[in-house]
C-alpha cells in the first residue's frame, strides 16, 4: 500500500470517530499521528459492529450482518481481508503494534451478540460482564498502541477503564435505552432493592428511589476511574495526556447527569466546549 493510500484509509477512519464520538476524538487526537491513526482503525471497527446492533433492523437481519462482519474478520486473521478502507487500516495497525485479535471477537461476537440477543441483567455481576465485552474489550485493543512497554500489566485496569465508561454511557442513556431500543442496564435487583419499578421509568418518574439507583452505580464507575488514574504513568509517555484527558471528559458526563437534576430519561447530557477546555487546563 502507498503512502497515500493509506493517508487516504486512517482518514476515512478518522472522519468516523469525529462524527460519532466527539470527546475520544477530541483526546486521542492529540497523540503522535501514527498512534491516533491506530485509535481511529480501533475505533472504526467498533462503530460498525455498533451501528448493526442499534440500527432499525429486525433482530434476524442484524444476525446476519453480525455473521457478515465475523465473516470479515475472519478474513482478516488469516490475511486475506477485504480491500476496503477498514482493513486495510487495521492491517497497517496489526503490522505496526503487537495487536491481539482476540478482543475484537470479544466486541463483536459477545458484546454485539449481547445486545441484540437483549436479555435484562439481574445483578452487577451480570453488568460487569456485560461491560467488558462491549467496552473492557475495547481498552485491551488499545493497549498495545497506547502502552507499547507495559501492555501485558496494564490489562485489568484497561478493562476497569472500559466499565467505567460504559457504567457512564448507561448512566447517561437510559431514557434512550429504554424509549428507543427497550433495554434497560439497570441491574433488576438494583431496582428492586431500591424500589423502582418498569412502571416507573416508562411514566418517566426521576424520584430518589432512581436517583439511589443512579448515584450507586456513578459511585462505582467513579471509584474505577480513581484506581485506572493510579496506574496512568505506566502508559506510554506520549499517550498519557490523551488517556488523562479521555477519562476526564467521561467522567464529567456524570456531572452533567447530575447538573440537569438527575433527567437522562428525557434530555441528552454531554459535557460542553468549554467544560472540555477547563479540563485539558488542569
Amino acid at each position: 500500500m502507498n503512502a497515500m493510500q493509506r493517508e487516504e484509509d486512517f482518514y476515512y477512519c478518522e472522519m468516523i470517530i469525529k462524527k460519532h464520538s466527539k470527546s475520544f476524538y477530541y483526546a486521542f487526537s492529540k497523540l503522535p499521528t501514527e498512534k491516533a491513526n491506530a485509535v481511529y482503525a480501533i475505533y472504526a471497527f467498533c462503530r460498525k459492529s455498533d451501528d448493526i446492533t442499534d440500527g432499525n433492523y429486525s433482530v434476524q437481519n442484524k444476525i446476519k450482518a453480525l455473521n457478515q462482519l465475523k465473516s470479515e474478520l475472519d478474513l482478516f486473521r488469516n490475511h486475506e481481508e477485504l480491500d476496503q478502507p477498514l482493513w486495510r487500516a487495521l492491517r497497517h495497525v496489526f503490522h505496526t503494534y503487537n495487536m491481539d485479535i482476540q478482543p475484537f471477537y470479544d466486541q463483536l461476537w459477545g458484546g454485539q451478540s449481547m445486545d441484540v440477543n437483549f436479555v435484562t441483567l439481574k445483578t452487577m455481576h451480570e453488568l460487569e460482564r456485560y461491560c467488558y465485552y462491549v467496552a473492557g474489550s475495547v481498552g485491551l485493543m488499545l493497549l498495545p498502541v497506547i502502552a507499547s512497554k507495559n501492555s501485558n500489566v496494564l490489562q485489568s485496569s484497561s478493562v476497569e477503564l472500559g466499565t467505567a465508561m460504559q457504567i457512564t454511557n448507561i448512566l447517561r442513556d437510559v431514557g434512550e435505552d429504554f424509549y428507543d431500543k427497550g433495554r434497560i442496564y439497570l441491574p433488576a435487583d438494583y431496582l428492586s432493592c431500591y424500589k423502582y419499578t418498569y412502571d416507573d421509568l416508562r411514566n418517566g418518574i426521576i424520584n430518589q428511589n432512581f436517583i439511589n439507583i443512579w448515584e450507586k452505580l456513578a459511585g462505582y464507575a467513579e471509584s474505577l476511574y480513581h484506581r485506572f488514574l493510579l496506574d496512568i504513568d505506566q502508559f506510554d509517555k506520549d499517550s498519557q495526556r490523551s488517556v488523562y484527558l479521555s477519562v476526564q471528559v467521561y467522567k464529567a458526563i456524570l456531572d452533567a447527569v447530575r447538573g440537569n437534576d438527575y433527567d437522562c430519561l428525557s434530555k441528552r447530557n454531554y459535557v460542553t466546549v468549554e467544560r472540555i477546555l477547563e479540563i485539558e487546563r488542569t
